[in-house]
């Protein structure tokens, strides 16, 4: 299973044009992707820098034919022409889909810097043989209170999701709403986190648990032992991103996962937008 996950920044790269066929060549010289997490993935918002096309979303699914999209907005709102004005996640998936899970992430109130609801995205698929559930994700930049709050939810999520499938409920005599589909504790979490390794809201990300839910690991510091994290951030945009380079994009899987982890790669060599893309692998 091929997965690949990026900040796309609407399309936008270093040379400040926005391109989503440019974005999905680099998708596709990376791998033949099973699965594409991203982030900053825009409906209405045309307005941004770089003039974005109206439904980045409808763009996307011609661009990548034989798979599934699903798109879940952090920011969801409406134009004066009753048009929508939406920003976040997208899953682009070519395994069968089991279940979707769209979740508000908390925003609690920070007067003193601006921010905007945020979303996590989350997918049970059918991965060869088993089921695993793939979250995408886009944490709070500014506010560390606010990205401090949406790892303690994503935590809980996790947990929520492990104990149902440690303890499935039954369903009703009749198919319907009522009959539960598996629950798997095994999971990735990626996307852009917003934040640096030693950042609190990481660090509680990867603290352990204790309740039987499996923990989260970094499928890049699995797979590079003792190597600090490639930087996914500042490589090329300088105007956006002044400082030295640095990692704010992770890949986490679960531990029960961690045997099956091939590869965990960054793309250094791509300018097509302001944070560099990851390459998870796992063994069939």
């Amino acid at each position: 299973m091929e997965l690949i996950c990026w900040n796309i920044q609407w399309g936008r790269g270093a040379d400040g044009k926005v391109d989503l066929g440019r974005t999905v060549r680099t998708l596709q010289g990376m791998a033949d992707a099973d699965v594409l997490c991203l982030q900053e993935v825009t409906r209405g918002f045309s307005d941004l820098a770089g003039a974005p096309g109206l439904d980045q979303v409808a763009e996307l699914s011609a661009l990548l034919p034989g798979y599934r999209l699903l798109f879940a907005p952090g920011v969801d709102r409406v134009d004066a022409r009753g048009g929508p004005r939406q920003f976040g996640n997208l899953i682009a998936t070519r395994l069968p889909v089991r279940e979707v899970f769209r979740r508000t992430l908390p925003w609690p109130a920070d007067p003193t810097v601006a921010s905007m609801p945020r979303v996590a995205l989350e997918v049970t698929l059918e991965a060869g043989d088993r089921p695993l559930r793939v979250i995408c994700t886009h944490l709070e930049y500014y506010s560390a209170k606010q990205r401090l709050a949406q790892a303690e939810a994503l935590r809980a999520w996790h947990q929520e999701a492990c104990a149902h499938a440690r303890h499935p409920g039954p369903g009703e005599a009749a198919p319907g709403p009522f009959t539960p589909e598996a629950r798997p504790s095994a999971a990735i979490l990626c996307g852009d986190f917003n934040c640096r390794i030693d950042d609190p809201a990481l660090l509680r990300l990867l603290a352990p648990f204790g309740d039987g839910a499996p923990d989260w690991s970094d499928a890049w510091r699995h797979t590079h032992p003792g190597q600090a994290n490639a930087p996914t951030c500042a490589l090329y945009d300088k105007a956006q991103w002044p400082e030295p380079p640095f990692a704010c994009d992770f890949m986490l899987v679960t531990e029960d996962l961690l045997g099956d982890v091939v590869r965990c790669e960054v793309n250094s060599q791509t300018d097509a937008s302001d944070h560099q893309p990851l390459r998870l692998t796992l063994a069939a």
